[in-house]
């Protein structure tokens, strides 16, 4: 039997990208579809007067403009249905869409877009969070009578009684700022019906069956009735689990009795799907003079914007992570997530795990600093082991490599960086060039938590007469092009003891693939990989015991059962049912003349449980931080009184070639996740949730100064510089 796990085959799908032929949705579009534009509000909070369209449908080549009143249900969301899909009565951020025209081409529904005339009323508009939990600020939402949206207490000991027993105590406040997912491929896609009457929606999403449901609810049909079909996927890192053109799509096609398309412009997409939440954190940390953390009490603000979208699950992993991946006996964190009138906030890669930490690990190594100890040593003393109790008082899930990923990165550290060498000996010439090096320690779950089911269907079908001769796999999963469906066939063919080429996929058709979730929250491997495996295990068995040329077996695995957070402590028996860890350090380089900052080196070590296909995960590794980099230090994603001003990517900073390290180290340990397939755990999100409070250590290595704004951009590092002296 060839072991196929470990390895790296080429992926089948690098060929088409390499030379155009993929077909990603844009390319869907045929001769005779018609074409769609979204009147978009442009005004953050607005009551709407009238909407007249009759203009627009004088324009030659429109056919029709659609609003609220086409539309059977309309409300959508992923968790709360808050979100209208075309607004009837109030615009509540710049983004929020109004109408739909549909033309016979691109330049007749632009120009019917243009023409339509709305009146509005404009309405005050609250685009601070912490302004907007005052119970006499403007409401976004009138009918909830307040903006809160939620409030996640977590209490573990006695706070009050740690601090005032502390040897030292430390206060910070950190902010964080929203992040543009910035993907690749603009929202595009077509839809149509087809010869039974169902509507064909296809797209690029992360989850086919819960864009399914949520446009069949919309449309008032069986589920049944909607096809979700995914074309190729040009990067999604959480950009696509909200609803974006797809329900537009449908809507289009349903009422049209037609085949349609929509492609966003990068201003439309910029504008109009969620960003990464920016959060205001108070913090203040205890500890005693051997360096045991003993307390921490936080107060986390996330801004929301105006529709719920996943904000209340980032804000509960944001909560739980207020005090790191380090046990502390006593805790007081109370998390807030607000409704604003500035756009929505969602899933983004580390999903509430960076904006925490960003925090959290700075003041770990302030307090060592305080306390005259190597920030090294005061995270070996603190962090989680096996059998640690968490902030929700319950023991950790097993398979906990906290302490061995640190001891790695900073082995790796002392050997590429110099660390803990002098460090007078690792500056440059330069007099305006500083030099300083910084270590995190991150923690991230991974899959649906707090209670959430948790499940991943997969069907496998074997063909074979005296041997086994070829399977198609079944699983309704994503590949946002990170790689997924190359890692799942990899462990079909290692269970059924098949060439890889032996084994076939359909993953993008929600009428064919059964459900496996969404291609998010570092979980597919995990997840889809157990389905598939088990599904292939029990086909595999079948086969052996019938003389049938053909059998198919489907079989649906369930993670450990998690549990909601209690709603006045925040106790849970098991919040998350597993947890990915990582350690990195870097090396920077601070222009004392200009304020900018160069990442030179990155050491980021993870533990992977077992690497299914090891390229994958390097690859993995080195495009978050990539991502992670940009998120630390250049991108700067800037809203004004409810108004965007960075729609374009001339105008937002994404790290390019010149802004990475020459230098990046994955480190990569398999300490086996007892539950994962073939031992593998998900590895995604980590590299992005420890990176930015790595650099924010090197840059104080470097000149002494915290920046405690992200991004740390060249103004705010002088800022810091001078008002040092």
């Amino acid at each position: 039997m060839t072991n196929l796990i470990g390895t790296s085959p080429s992926r089948p799908d690098a060929p088409g990208k390499v030379t155009g032929a993929t077909r990603y949705p844009a390319d869907l579009i045929r001769p005779g579809m018609l074409h769609l534009q979204v009147v978009f509000a442009h005004r953050p909070h607005a009551r709407i007067i009238s909407l007249d369209s009759s203009k627009a449908l004088q324009h030659p080549g429109v056919l029709a403009v659609l609003t609220a009143a086409d539309i059977p249900h309309n409300a959508f969301g992923l968790i709360e249905e808050d979100q209208p899909v075309l607004c009837s009565d109030e615009v509540r951020f710049e983004g929020d869409k109004v109408a739909l025209v549909v033309a016979e081409s691109k330049e007749a529904a632009v120009a019917g877009a243009q023409l339509v005339t709305v009146e509005y009323e404009e309405l005050p508009a609250v685009t601070d969070p912490r302004a907007a939990l005052d119970p006499a600020a403007p409401l976004v939402h009138a009918s909830r009578g307040t903006n809160q949206l939620s409030h996640i207490p977590l209490r573990k000991g006695d706070t009050a009684t740690a601090f005032a027993q502390a040897d030292v105590v430390l206060e910070g406040e950190f902010s964080t700022n929203w992040q543009e997912h910035a993907f690749l491929q603009p929202e595009a896609g077509i839809a149509y019906l087809d010869e039974q009457g169902r509507v064909v929606v296809e797209s690029a999403g992360q989850w086919l069956h819960e864009d399914r449901r949520q446009i069949a609810r919309m449309l008032g049909l069986a589920e049944e009735q909607v096809i979700i079909r995914y074309a190729a996927i040009g990067g999604a890192f959480g950009g696509r689990e909200d609803l974006s053109i797809q329900h537009l799509l449908a809507l289009a096609a349903w009422k049209m009795r037609h085949p349609v398309a929509l492609v966003w412009s990068r201003e439309e997409s910029i504008i109009a799907h969620h960003k990464r939440h920016p959060m205001q954190i108070r913090t203040r940390w205890g500890a005693r003079k051997d360096g045991k953390i003993t307390a921490v009490e936080t107060e986390v603000i996330a801004d929301g914007g105006a529709y719920a979208s996943t904000s209340v699950e980032v804000l509960k992993v944001a909560v739980l992570f207020a005090s790191g991946c380090y046990e502390v006996p006593n805790i007081a964190v109370d998390g807030y997530v607000v409704y604003t009138n500035n756009i929505p906030c969602g899933a983004f890669r580390g999903f509430g795990a960076p904006q925490a930490q960003f925090a959290s690990e700075s003041m770990v190594t302030r307090l060592a600093h305080a306390l005259g100890l190597d920030p090294v040593e005061i995270r070996r003393k603190n962090l989680y082991r096996e059998g640690s109790i968490e902030p929700t008082q319950n023991v950790i899930p097993p398979g906990v490599s906290a302490l061995p990923l640190l001891e790695r990165c900073v082995e790796e550290a002392r050997t590429r960086l110099g660390y803990g060498k002098d460090k007078a000996s690792r500056q440059t010439a330069a007099p305006h060039l500083r030099r300083g090096i910084g270590i995190a320690s991150g923690i991230k779950n991974l899959g649906y938590s707090f209670g959430f089911p948790e499940q991943a269907t997969a069907t496998v079908e074997l063909f074979g007469e005296a041997e086994l001769e070829r399977a198609i796999v079944r699983v309704g999963a994503a590949d946002v092009g990170q790689g997924s469906h190359l890692a799942l066939r990899q462990i079909a063919a290692q269970t059924l003891d098949l060439p890889l080429d032996k084994v076939s996929m359909i993953c993008d058709d929600s009428s064919e693939a059964p459900n496996a979730g969404s291609a998010s929250a570092s979980r597919m491997t995990f997840m889809g990989g157990n389905a598939v495996r088990e599904a292939a295990t029990a086909a595999r068995e079948k086969w052996s015991f019938t003389d049938d040329t053909h059998v198919v077996a489907t079989k649906q695995y369930r993670a450990r059962t998690t549990h909601p957070l209690d709603p006045v402590t925040g106790a849970a028996a098991l919040p998350n049912y597993c947890y990915g860890y990582t350690a990195q350090a870097v090396e920077v380089e601070v222009n004392l003349l200009t304020g900018q900052v160069q990442v030179l080196q990155i050491i980021s070590a993870h533990d992977v449980g077992q690497a299914i296909n090891r390229q994958q995960v390097e690859g993995q590794i080195e495009g978050c931080l990539a991502q992670a980099l940009g998120y630390a230090l250049l991108e700067h994603f800037q809203v004004r009184n409810g108004h965007v001003l960075t729609p374009y990517l001339s105008t937002y900073l994404l790290p390019t070639v010149l802004d990475m390290p020459p230098t990046i180290i994955p480190v990569i340990l398999e300490l086996a996740e007892q539950n994962g397939p073939y031992g593998a755990r998900g590895i995604a999100e980590m590299p992005l949730v420890s990176l930015a409070p790595a650099i924010a250590s090197a840059i104080y290595d470097a000149v002494g100064v915290w920046v405690t704004q992200q991004p740390m951009t060249p103004e705010r590092v002088l800022t810091a510089l001078n008002a040092a002296g």
